[in-house]
């Protein structure tokens, strides 16, 4: 448990800008991989601590893949 919050941790505090396209698709995947492990976690333990950081990755992975979908343009 200790080696995903330290993974979450690294995470939360690496910068997101001018990364190129395929980091961000390997981060999102990273990510989701990682929230899944806290969360088989979460569903013994229900520890608030825990869903509070699967929030904080899920907001994180949000913008990734916003950022990755781009804009539609006509």
């Amino acid at each position: 448990m200790e080696l995903l919050l330290q993974r979450a941790e690294e995470f939360e505090n690496r910068k997101w800008s001018r990364i190129s396209t395929s980091d961000r698709v390997q981060a999102s995947r990273d990510l989701k991989a990682l929230i899944l492990d806290i969360n088989e976690i979460y569903k013994q333990d229900r520890d608030q601590k825990l869903m509070d950081v699967m929030k904080r990755l899920t907001e994180i992975k949000r913008k990734i893949e916003k950022r990755l979908k781009g804009r539609l343009e006509v």
